[in-house]
């Protein structure tokens, strides 16, 4: 960066800069106002249509939601339209802008959130959307491998005005080029605009880095691999930003195809998703679907109460597949003496055997329960019609029955018709639904002893729900127990409903054809033969109901977050490390092509069900499909905390090694007794702004809350109405709702306990260490023991 001096030596050339950069982001806006009102415009036009025909209905509903999605699209990309501008050679003359004039040889490409081009100019690119092949060298250039690019621009903008200009000549500047005026630096990889970046207070929300993207990032967000993919990453190094980024490009780049199927991101918290949900929309994207594991079952919303570590390992081993599919089958249990009924006053008997018959014949079709529930029924009315039959019929004279085999179905029908018998056949093979069975399951220790019977006593145990736990309420590891019970027992009579209404609608359109077909009028008179159009040479039934079939409106997210059997073209998994076998099943089934991008750290695997090594979590999964990549550099974490959190790598991750902070903020961790030295520290080197966090124990969190509103008056403020004084006092989370974010300061309170707390409790509290993007400080009594482990 030039002094202040040298700048103004040579102001003129700074004022000539600037100028050309505001004149040319004044003509991107020009062409995004542009598109604005025309779509304005037309979206008021299809708002007015009201044909009745169900085509045009479903034409004018996609014509709304498209022009919808660019009206967001140019709200969310007007901050930081235009960021960037790489000169580099190419000798097609159908470039974007020339540097000097119509077959130069070299370009300006001017690199944005969006694309935007000039239709009254042959399309001519105003804006590169930062997804486009042509912008990748905006990304990728360096000094040792320029890609042909000669100057990289970053320009800074607030609003609609820029405001500096950082240049980086990768390779030698051109004559009168020289860098200068006030925000015109140089640096190596955006280092000046980067580190300006990381060194702005966070916010409580993720910021994108389109505009920073660093070489290693860029080769896994635009890495065609069609397999799945796993980003393992230490803290601070961008997993998070990198797969968001990576789901606009697979969007930008697979548009077709994911536009139908959905992308879905899972998080490790609602804390998390929350704190990423501004980062797509930013970026043009708003057709994902964010859950977490807990809620991606539909129509249940994961607790927030915590189970013992023991539970969340048992119900997250694999194990638990066998376990729920005996619980299934203890629905479909033998009597235990005959059934006697009388049908039609005539004695009817089921017994065990004929039961037995019945559940083998609908087992061996490896059905789920519910579609194996007809086969069984239909088999047990079979034997129930025959022993009628035999009851009915017989011949006095010992001659063959006297039943035809039309008499017998009818037997059987009339069986079917009665509700004595569909009352038993029901208690032999129940409908079952999943959260029934699972409700039943966990809080009865015999249904428990029998479907787990080859585990031992302590299984049994962590299995069984807690007497205080509500109804009807399920924890996050629950979710993936009825997804899988979900599978083993199949649709509850869907298929029935839906053909039924269909064979209704199909009947409505064939009496409307038939209606048609006879008011056909046959009157000729020209006297000749002629061959009449009737409305069935146009059209069949099934046809006419289609068209009248009601149509469903809503966004392809909408409609896969509530539809378990949704096949997702993408999916991302963060913190991917937490998963647990059965939340892996869960999420497979989510993703038939096994095409999905995973980001995590083994070294922070916080769950007892967790991953130790990817290979181990991902060969029942994916098998040997898929592919690692690995980020080295850390932008968050400062040097001086990062080498106080790397201290616990070697106990919990030997084969890692930390990665490189690229800065530092000249700040050492500070370690204090109490949580008020902890704030007379705080109020001293803080600035006003940043955000603060305090991360604890989970058995703490009440007391360190309540030490929270003494300390920083939190509870009088909010009381009195005094918004900024409440808002000044640290948030307080413990480590699952810390996972993923990030804060300028942090306060690791009692960090023994967290320590204790858990069989991965050091990689839980390298997770709360490596928090803070400025400032560190430890508040413990006593010795810490981790420091001085061997």
């Amino acid at each position: 960066m030039p002094s202040r001096d040298s700048a103004q030596s040579l102001g003129t050339n700074q004022s000539a800069v600037l100028a050309s950069e505001q004149a040319y982001l004044d003509l991107a806006f020009s062409f995004l106002d542009e598109a604005r009102i025309r779509d304005q415009e037309n979206l008021r036009r299809v708002m007015l249509q009201d044909d009745p025909d169900p085509q045009a209905r479903v034409e004018r509903e996609v014509e709304y939601h498209r022009l919808q999605a660019n009206l967001d699209r140019y709200r969310t990309a007007e901050i930081g339209l235009v960021f960037g501008r790489i000169d580099i050679e190419d000798d097609n003359p159908d470039n974007p802008v020339s540097a000097t004039g119509s077959g130069s040889g070299v370009d300006k490409r001017y690199i944005g959130r969006m694309g935007l081009s000039d239709a009254d100019d042959d399309y001519r690119t105003i804006i590169m959307d930062w997804r486009a092949d042509g912008a990748r060298p905006f990304y990728l250039a360096t000094t040792a491998q320029p890609e042909g690019v000669s100057l990289r621009r970053h320009l800074r903008t607030r609003g609609r005005t820029v405001r500096a200009v950082d240049d980086e000549w990768l390779d030698s500047p051109a004559p009168g080029a020289e860098q200068s005026g006030e925000g015109i630096g140089a640096g190596v990889g955006g280092e000046s605009v980067l580190r300006e970046v990381l060194g702005s207070a966070r916010t409580g929300h993720m910021r994108g880095i389109v505009e920073t993207i660093q070489r290693e990032q860029d080769l896994i967000i635009r890495d065609s691999t069609r397999g799945t993919l796993v980003v393992q990453g230490g803290p601070g190094t961008g997993k998070t930003a990198v797969a968001l980024h990576r789901v606009a490009w697979l969007l930008y780049t697979y548009r077709d195809q994911l536009a139908k199927t959905g992308v879905l991101i899972i998080g490790p918290n609602t804390t998390f998703l929350d704190y990423i949900s501004r980062v797509l929309p930013s970026l043009g994207e708003t057709g994902v679907v964010l859950t977490t594991i807990g809620d991606l079952y539909p129509g249940v919303r994961a607790s927030s109460r915590l189970e013992p570590l023991v539970t969340q390992e048992v119900k997250g081993s694999a194990e638990m597949v066998n376990i729920l599919k005996e619980a299934v089958r203890a629905y479909q249990a033998l009597p235990d003496a005959d059934i006697e009924f009388r049908f039609d006053n005539i004695p009817v008997t089921i017994t065990a055997r004929d039961v037995k018959a019945s559940r083998t014949k609908a087992r061996r079709t490896r059905k789920p329960h519910n579609a194996g529930r007809a086969i069984f029924r239909e088999h047990m009315l079979e034997l129930l019609a025959a022993q009628l039959a035999g009851r009915i019929g017989a011949d006095p004279l010992g001659g063959e029955n006297l039943l035809s085999t039309t008499d017998i179905a009818d037997l059987r029908d009339e069986l079917s018709d009665d509700p004595q018998v569909s009352e038993i056949l029901d208690e032999l093979w129940p409908v079952l639904e999943p959260e029934a069975v699972l409700e039943e399951l966990l809080r009865d220790a015999d249904a428990i002893a029998a479907a787990a019977y080859e585990y031992d006593d302590t299984t049994h145990a962590a299995i069984l729900r807690r007497d205080d736990w509500p109804e009807g309420e399920f924890s996050e590891a629950d979710a993936p127990l009825l997804d899988e019970l979900a599978e083993l027992l199949g649709p509850v009579h869907a298929a029935e409903v839906d053909s039924e209404e269909w064979e209704a609608r199909v009947s409505e359109a064939q009496d409307a054809l038939d209606t048609l077909s006879s008011s056909a009028s046959q009157d000729l008179d020209d006297g000749f033969d002629a061959e009449i159009l009737s409305a069935y040479d146009v059209i069949d039934a099934e046809a006419l109901a289609e068209r009248h079939r009601e149509r469903d409106m809503r966004s392809t997210a909408d409609r896969a977050a509530e539809d378990r059997t949704w096949a997702y073209g993408h999916v991302i998994v963060d913190e991917a490390q937490e998963l647990s076998a059965m939340a892996w099943r869960m999420i497979r089934r989510r993703s038939p092509n096994g095409w999905m991008t995973l980001v995590g750290d083994v070294a922070q695997t916080g769950s007892p069900a967790g991953a130790e090594a990817w290979g181990d979590v991902l060969e029942p999964v994916v098998g040997t499909r898929w592919r690692l990549h690995e980020l080295t550099v850390n932008y968050r974490t400062p040097q001086e905390v990062m080498d106080l959190a790397a201290t616990l790598l070697p106990h919990i991750a030997p084969d890692l090694e930390a990665p490189r902070s690229i800065r530092s903020v000249g700040r050492t961790p500070v370690f204090l007794p109490s949580l008020a030295d902890a704030k007379s520290h705080l109020d001293r080197v803080s600035e006003e702004g940043r955000l603060w966090a305090i991360i604890a124990p989970s058995a703490r969190l009440d007391w360190v809350r309540e030490q929270v509103d003494v300390l920083w008056g939190a509870a009088e403020a909010a009381a009195a109405g005094e918004a900024s004084t409440a808002a000044a006092a640290p948030r307080v989370y413990d480590i699952s709702q810390a996972k993923g974010l990030e804060f300028d300061e942090v306060i690791v309170v009692c960090p023994d306990e967290i320590a204790g707390a858990s069989p991965q409790g050091l990689q839980d509290l390298y997770v709360a260490l490596t928090r803070a993007t400025q400032g560190l400080t430890v508040v413990q009594e006593e010795p810490l023991y981790w420091l001085d482990m061997g």
